[in-house]
């Protein structure tokens, strides 16, 4: 659940914006720059496909690398490097994607914000 502040939830519940803290690298060219927006998308099922939802859950860096590509604008190309901040921000909107309604609306109730 998206509760810091570098992440906004677009009117489309399953659109996100992130701001990143560092580039995004390729080698030596960047292809992101730091403080630009990426979108991540609710993934669907072919987009986890060959993929393991525990591998996800547990926000493994190799399962992260095969899933963002299909689910970010601009695209983060698969073996980009990103800055550890900024991979976590995109995993928590991963796994906050994959909650289902009844467990998020759950966690509202025990810790409820202001």
């Amino acid at each position: 659940m998206t509760d810091h502040t570098d992440a906004t939830q677009s009117s489309n519940p399953a659109i996100r914006t992130i701001i990143l803290d560092g580039p995004v690298m390729m080698g030596e060219k960047t292809l992101i720059d730091a403080g630009q927006e990426v979108t991540i998308r609710k993934p669907n099922s072919g987009h986890l496909r060959g993929l393991s939802l525990s591998d996800l859950n547990r926000l493994d860096v190799t399962a992260l690398q095969t899933l963002l590509p299909r689910i970010t604008t601009p695209t983060i190309a698969r073996g980009a490097e990103l800055d550890p901040a900024d991979l976590m921000q995109l995993g928590g909107e991963v796994m906050d994607f994959l909650l289902p309604s009844a467990v998020k609306a759950a966690i509202r109730s025990a810790y409820p914000t202001e």
